[in-house]
C-alpha cells in the first residue's frame, strides 16, 4: 500500500472547529490579534491539560526511574553561553528589499520574495532567543533570555537531583514547561509558535549503553502516542542524516505525524552524548561527575532526550480525531478522542427542564463532576445535543428521561458507535469509570 502523503482533514476545518467550539482563540483578538500567539479556550485548556497529565502519569508517575522538575524560564546568561545557544541557535535570514518582509533562507525555493516577488538581500544569521533585561537598568549587564528549551534547566540541576534523590543510573529527569523562540516565520495554526510548551526528558545513562537506551526510547515514545488512540498510519519515524545532526549528536529520530500540511515533526528523540554536562562543568567550574557506587567509576553520563511539543501534540490529536459521518440521516462532525484526553468525559442531558426531572438530572451531574469534567446541557432537541457533544469529542452522553423518575435508571450513549445501554443511577459512576478506562460498551 502506498504511503499517505496528504491528510484527509484540512487545516481550515480544524481552525474553524477550534474557534467555533472554544478550543483555541487568536491571542488579543479584539485588538486584531498577535501573530502566532494563541489562547486556549474552555475546551482547549482541558484537552491540553489532559495531554500533559497523560504524559506525566506515564513518563514520571508510573516509573521508578524518573523524577520531575519545574525550572525557571529565566536562567543565568552563562547557561546559554555554555549550551551554545548564544552563538549557534540561529536561522538564516533574508529580507526583501521592496516590502521589507523577512524570510528563512533555507525554506525559500527561489531567490525572490514569496510576498511581493521583490529582490532579496544578503543572507545573515538571526538568533532565535528572546532577549530582555532583569532589573531597572537596561544595559549589557542586565541582559537575560527567555529560555528556548526546557532541557538546560535539567542539565544544570543534574547534581542537585542525584544528591537529593539518590537515583542510580540509568534514570531520567522530566519537565513540562513553556519555551520561547523568536521564529522568523511561523504558521500552520499552533504547529509553530513563538511561545509554546514542551514535554521533555533527559535520560542519563552509563557511557557505552547509549545505543540500547536510544532504541528503547524511540520505541517507547512511539508506543505512547499509539496508546492514546493515534492511528498508526498517521505516524512514522524519520532518521536524521549525518548532515542534519548537531555537532554533538550521536543520532536523532523524529516521530512524524501526517498533519494537514503533510508529514512534519511531532517529537524528536536524540542521543546527545555527554556534550551538555561537559559544557556546563567546564563553564561553571563545578564537578558534575557521576559516582558509580557499583563500579567505583567517576564519569559524565550520556544523555538520551525525547522532546515533544505540547501544542503540536494537541494539534495532532485534533487532526487525528476529526471525522465526518452520517447519523440519523444527518452529517455529523465528530472528534474521536481517546477517553484519557477528551476535554469532557460525559454530558448529562435531561429530556425536560421541568421539575422533578431537572432536579434528578442535576443530582446525577453533581455526583459525576466530583470525579470528572462533565457538562450539563438541557437546550434544544436531544439529537442536537448529541451532535454538539460528538463535535467536541465527549465519549459518553447520559440521558435522564421521565422513566428515570420511576425506575431510577439512565441511558448511556457511546459517541463512536452510538450504542445505548440503560443502567441504574446507583451504578452509573462505577460503570462510567470502567468505560472511560476502555472496557467494552455493554450493559
Amino acid at each position: 500500500m502506498a504511503e499517505e502523503t496528504t491528510s484527509k482533514v484540512t487545516m481550515e476545518k480544524i481552525v474553524n472547529l477550534c474557534r467555533r467550539r472554544g478550543f483555541i482563540f487568536q491571542s488579543s483578538e479584539i485588538y486584531g490579534g498577535l501573530a502566532s500567539c494563541w489562547d486556549y479556550g474552555p475546551l482547549g485548556v482541558e484537552l491540553k491539560r489532559n495531554v500533559k497529565e497523560a504524559w506525566w502519569k506515564d513518563m514520571v508517575q508510573s516509573r521508578d526511574d524518573m523524577v520531575g522538575l519545574d525550572t525557571s524560564i529565566l536562567m543565568h546568561p552563562e547557561v546559554w553561553v555554555a549550551s551554545g545557544h548564544l552563538k549557534n541557535f540561529s536561522d538564516p535570514l533574508v529580507e526583501c528589499k521592496a516590502c521589507k518582509k523577512r524570510w528563512r533562507a533555507d525554506e525559500l525555493e527561489a531567490q525572490v520574495c514569496p510576498g511581493c516577488g521583490g529582490e532579496l538581500g544578503d543572507e545573515r544569521q538571526f538568533n532565535l532567543m528572546f532577549k530582555t533585561f532583569m532589573g531597572p537598568v537596561e544595559d549589557e549587564g542586565a541582559i537575560v533570555y527567555l529560555r528556548p528549551e526546557t532541557a538546560q534547566g535539567m542539565f544544570v540541576n543534574f547534581q542537585n537531583v542525584v544528591t537529593t534523590t539518590r537515583k542510580k543510573l540509568p534514570f531520567g529527569i522530566a519537565q513540562v514547561g513553556k519555551s520561547f523562540r523568536n521564529e522568523i516565520t511561523t504558521g500552520n495554526f499552533i504547529f509553530r509558535d513563538r511561545e509554546f510548551e514542551q514535554m521533555e526528558i533527559e535520560y542519563f545513562v552509563k557511557p557505552g549503553t547509549q545505543d540500547k537506551w536510544f532504541e528503547y526510547w524511540i520505541n517507547e515514545r512511539m508506543n505512547w502516542w499509539l496508546s492514546l488512540g493515534m492511528r498508526k498510519e498517521h505516524l512514522k519515524f524519520r532518521e536524521h542524516c549525518k548532515e542534519e545532526l548537531a555537532h554533538y549528536a550521536l543520532g536523532c529520530y523524529d516521530i512524524n505525524f501526517l498533519f494537514p500540511m503533510g508529514w512534519s515533526e511531532l517529537e524528536g528523540i536524540a542521543s546527545r552524548g555527554d556534550y551538555d554536562l561537559t559544557q556546563h562543568a567546564n563553564c561553571s567550574g563545578k564537578n558534575l561527575m557521576y559516582n558509580d557506587d557499583e563500579t567505583k567509576e567517576h564519569y559524565l553520563p550520556y544523555v538520551i532526550e525525547p522532546s515533544a511539543g505540547v501544542d503540536r501534540g494537541v494539534l495532532a490529536f485534533l487532526c487525528d480525531a476529526y471525522d465526518e459521518d452520517i447519523a440519523d440521516g444527518e452529517e455529523r462532525v465528530i472528534l474521536r478522542f481517546h477517553p484519557r484526553i477528551a476535554p469532557i468525559k460525559a454530558a448529562v442531558l435531561p429530556l425536560s427542564k421541568k421539575e422533578p426531572l431537572a432536579s434528578l438530572a442535576r443530582d446525577v451531574f453533581n455526583n459525576l463532576r466530583t470525579d470528572w469534567v462533565v457538562q450539563y446541557d438541557d437546550t434544544q432537541s436531544i439529537g442536537r445535543r448529541y451532535r454538539r457533544q460528538d463535535e467536541i469529542g465527549t465519549p459518553f452522553c447520559i440521558t435522564v428521561d421521565f422513566q428515570s423518575l420511576e425506575d431510577n435508571q439512565v441511558t448511556i450513549r457511546e459517541r463512536d458507535s452510538m450504542q445505548q445501554i440503560r443502567i441504574p443511577i446507583a451504578e452509573l459512576k462505577c460503570t462510567l469509570a470502567c468505560k472511560l478506562a476502555g472496557k467494552p460498551f455493554t450493559g
